[in-house]
């Protein structure tokens, strides 16, 4: 039987060993496949609420969403007058 020389390498002697590679690839694929799918959810997942913010974190909280709403109301007026302007 003539053998062959695969790109990783090894050479084949009988089917058995190529079974036997093709189950080891799978289940390599599978425990990759695993870890990414774990990996991808986690890095989606919400954070946990926290309801137990201090009181000068609610406060900060509060600010900063505070400053984000005005900031977009701002660019929505500026855009809305500058658009307005040339009809």
């Amino acid at each position: 039987m003539n053998t062959t020389n695969t790109p990783t390498g090894a050479a084949y002697r009988s089917l058995d060993e190529i079974r036997d590679q093709k189950d080891r690839l799978l289940d390599e694929i599978r425990r990759d496949d695993q870890q990414i799918k774990t990996l991808w959810g986690s890095l989606f997942a919400k954070p946990e609420p926290n309801f137990a913010l201090t009181p000068s974190k609610r406060i900060g909280s509060l600010v900063s969403n505070g400053a984000a709403i005005f900031d977009g109301i701002l660019l929505g007026w500026k855009l809305y007058r500058k658009f307005r302007k040339k009809r």
